[in-house]
């Protein structure tokens, strides 16, 4: 299930967008003040961010400061409308900028295609021989199931949605862990070495020095 987090200090506001959005099959969680949000993006992983400019405590731009080095995607949702303000917010690394008021079902439809634009609506990846079927979260090739571990399942996921791309073990272990990197380097190796012998890509996920791995399909 994707996970969104509303950054809005109007509750009325907050409550409406977390509605409609968890009736298409999302959970969301709302934070009305900036620090409160910075603290829980700290905490948790998010695949959607919706923030409004104008908040306590910290205001949506600085927090996007905060944000963008996660690489999570965003789209304000603000009453500052004039293009200043939208071009500072697309600048800053939001990847939408709606203006309030606005329909619910132009937000749905842009939080569809930020979520297309990054991978997240897919139901199946067909790559490396392996079929993975997001939904159910099976791995399958040549129509057997292959079993894998809830790490290992991740892990793969991480691989196959970034083909050709070196990923640092911090980026490896933070996405997949979920938590911050202690540089041991010991728990991704295991990892990758186990998902490579179980999936059969012992030869398309190759160790790139001092940096980490790259999927070749």
């Amino acid at each position: 299930m994707l996970k969104f987090l509303i950054v809005e200090d109007e509750k009325p506001i907050a409550d409406l967008i977390a509605m409609s959005l968890s009736g298409a099959g999302c959970r969301c969680v709302c934070e009305s003040d900036g620090m409160a949000a910075a603290d829980r993006i700290e905490r948790e992983t998010f695949d959607l961010i919706l923030l409004d400019v104008m908040l306590p405590g910290l205001d949506g731009f600085s927090l996007m400061e905060y944000i963008r080095p996660r690489e999570i995607p965003v789209i304000f949702l603000t009453a500052r409308g004039s293009v200043s303000d939208r071009v500072r917010g697309l600048r800053a690394g939001a990847d939408d900028y709606l203006v309030k008021p606005f329909e619910i079902i132009e937000l749905q439809a842009r939080v569809e295609t930020v979520l297309r634009r990054y991978h997240k609506l897919e139901r199946e990846i067909v790559t490396g021989g392996l079929t993975i079927d997001v939904q159910s979260r099976t791995v399958q090739r040549d129509g057997a199931i292959i079993p894998l571990t809830m790490k290992e399942y991740e892990l793969l996921l991480l691989f196959a949605r970034n083909p050709g791309i070196a990923l640092y073990r911090e980026t490896i272990y933070e996405r997949v862990w979920e938590s911050d990197w202690l540089g041991d380097s010991r728990t991704v190796d295991l990892h990758v070495q186990r998902l490579r012998r179980k999936v059969g890509w012992e030869d398309k996920i190759r160790a790139v020095y001092k940096v980490g791995y790259r999927y070749e399909p």
